[in-house]
C-alpha cells in the first residue's frame, strides 16, 4: 500500500515538472517568435534601406560626373559656374524607390553641389567659389595637389528628407521612417586614356624631353625628334602603332597612319603601347609632306610659316630611348616649328627663314653671294631656345622634327588619370 502510494506520488509530481516545463518552453517559444519577428523586420527594413541608398548614391554619382564633366569652359580658363545647376539636373534625373531624389542648391557653393578641389593627399575635397584657372606648367604634381584653387572636382549629396522612405516593421519600435543620404565626388584631372582619334599622329613623345630636371613640365625648351646616335642623347620621341598589348611597330604600318585621323582604337594610360625609336625615312618623310600642306600660306622658301599643333601621347623613354612597348603616360599638345629634309647630307642652308612671326634679320648671302644658312640656324634655334637632350644648341640634322610644348590652354582630351603634361581630361572620374 504504502509502494503503491509513492509511485503514485512520483507520477503525480512528474507530470507537475512536465506541465510546468511545457509552460515555460512555451513562454520561451514566444519570446524566440517576437525576437525572429523582430530580426525580420529588422533585415526587411535595413533590406529596403541599403537599396533606396544605392539607388541615391546613383544618382549622386551621376551628378558628380555631368558636373565635372562641364566644370570648364573655352579650354580650361575659367571654371564654369553653371557646372553646380548641370550636376543637380543629372541628379534629381534619377529616383530612389520611384521618388525623384532631393539636392538642394542655394545660390552660393554651400548646398548639396558643390565646386571644388580633390586632394589626393589625404583624400578630401575642399569646396572652392573660386572661377580662376591656375597655371598648369612649371609646377609640380605635388604642388597642384596641395592648391586648392585648383578647382578640379565637383560633390553631389542625394536625400530623401521632404519625402522621407517609409519604414515597414522598425515603425514597431518607434522608427516610422528613414531619410538616407548619399554623396560622390568626381574628379577631372589629365588626359591619360585617349579615345580613338584623340592622339593626332602616330608618334609618341617621350616624358624625359618636356621635363626639366626637377621633373617639372615645360614649356621654356624645346627640343628635335633625334639626335643622333648617342645613347645619352638619342630620341626625345619614337614612332607607335598605338597597339595594347604591344605589336612590333612596323614602317609600313606607321606610314599608313600618318596624317590618317590619329589613333585608331583606345589606348590605355599605364599599359604599353607598340613604339619604335630611331626615324625611318619613309614615315619621316609622309609626315613632313603633311607638315608642308599643312599650312595653305606658307613662307617665301615654300615652309610653313606657322607653327603645326599636335596632340600626342607621351611615353616613359628611360635613357632616352623609346622601347618597344613604352608605357603609356598622358597627353601634350606640342608646336612642330621645323622638319629638315631626310636623306643625304644634313644642309643647312635650308634652315627656316620666318616662323610664328620671326623672320631672320640678317642676310642669307656670303660675299661671293653664295647661300650660307648658319647665321640663319643659330637665330632659328636662339629664338625658340631649341635644345638637344644634353642642354646643348639642338643642332641641324637631316630627317629630324623640331618641336616645343605648348603652355597654352587646349581642348581637353580623354579620361581622367593622366600626368599632368598641360592637357586636360574631357570624361572625370569617381574619387569618392
Amino acid at each position: 500500500m504504502i509502494e503503491k502510494d509513492r509511485n503514485k506520488m512520483e507520477k503525480n509530481t512528474i507530470y507537475t515538472i512536465y506541465k510546468n516545463e511545457r509552460g515555460v518552453s512555451a513562454i520561451l517559444i514566444a519570446i524566440l517568435l517576437l525576437v525572429l519577428m523582430g530580426f525580420a523586420a529588422l533585415a526587411l527594413d535595413i533590406g529596403h534601406i541599403v537599396v533606396s541608398r544605392n539607388e541615391l548614391l546613383n544618382a549622386a554619382d551621376a551628378g558628380a560626373l555631368a558636373g565635372a564633366r562641364f566644370l570648364y569652359n573655352n579650354n580650361g580658363t575659367a571654371v564654369n559656374p553653371n557646372a553646380n545647376q548641370i550636376a543637380r539636373n543629372a541628379a534629381i534625373a534619377n529616383n530612389a524607390e520611384k521618388i525623384p531624389v532631393e539636392v538642394n542648391l542655394p545660390n552660393d557653393n554651400t548646398g548639396d553641389v558643390k565646386r571644388g578641389h580633390w586632394r589626393f593627399s589625404d583624400k578630401t575635397f575642399w569646396p572652392n567659389t573660386s572661377l580662376l584657372p591656375v597655371n598648369l606648367w612649371n609646377v609640380t604634381t605635388a604642388e597642384l595637389d596641395a592648391d586648392l584653387d585648383f578647382i578640379n572636382a565637383v560633390q553631389v549629396k542625394t536625400r530623401r528628407e521632404a519625402i522621407p522612405i517609409v519604414a515597414f516593421f522598425a515603425r514597431i519600435f518607434g522608427i516610422p521612417s528613414f531619410q538616407p543620404t548619399a554623396t560622390a565626388v568626381a574628379y577631372l584631372g589629365f588626359a591619360g586614356t585617349l579615345a580613338p582619334g584623340e592622339a593626332d599622329q602616330p608618334i609618341a613623345i617621350c616624358k624625359q624631353s618636356i621635363q626639366d630636371a626637377n621633373g617639372l613640365y615645360t614649356c621654356n625648351t624645346g627640343r628635335m625628334l633625334n639626335s643622333g646616335s648617342n645613347d645619352a642623347t638619342h630620341n626625345t620621341a619614337g614612332w607607335t602603332n598605338f597597339s595594347q598589348p604591344c605589336d612590333t611597330a612596323n614602317a609600313n604600318e606607321m606610314r599608313g597612319l600618318i596624317c590618317s585621323g590619329g589613333n585608331p582604337g583606345s589606348v590605355t594610360y599605364g599599359q604599353g603601347m607598340g613604339a619604335s625609336g630611331g626615324v625611318q625615312d619613309n614615315v619621316f618623310r609622309a609626315l613632313r609632306d603633311c607638315w608642308i600642306a599643312s599650312d595653305t600660306t606658307p613662307a617665301a622658301d615654300g615652309l610653313p610659316n606657322e607653327s603645326w599643333e599636335l596632340t600626342l601621347p607621351v611615353v616613359d623613354c628611360p635613357g632616352n630611348n623609346v622601347s618597344n612597348c613604352a608605357t603609356l603616360l598622358g597627353a601634350v599638345t606640342l608646336k612642330v616649328v621645323f622638319m629638315s629634309p631626310e636623306g643625304g647630307t644634313p644642309d643647312i642652308n635650308d634652315a627656316p627663314s620666318e616662323m610664328d612671326g620671326w623672320i631672320f634679320s640678317g642676310s642669307d648671302f656670303n660675299l661671293d653671294g653664295t647661300i650660307d644658312g648658319q647665321d640663319r640656324w643659330g637665330e632659328f634655334v636662339t629664338t625658340f631656345n631649341l635644345q638637344n637632350v644634353d642642354g646643348s644648341p639642338a643642332p641641324y640634322d637631316k630627317k629630324s622634327m623640331y618641336f616645343l610644348p605648348d603652355c597654352t590652354p587646349h581642348e581637353p582630351t580623354g579620361g581622367s588619370g593622366g600626368e599632368n603634361y598641360g592637357v586636360l581630361a574631357k570624361i572625370p572620374v569617381l574619387v569618392e
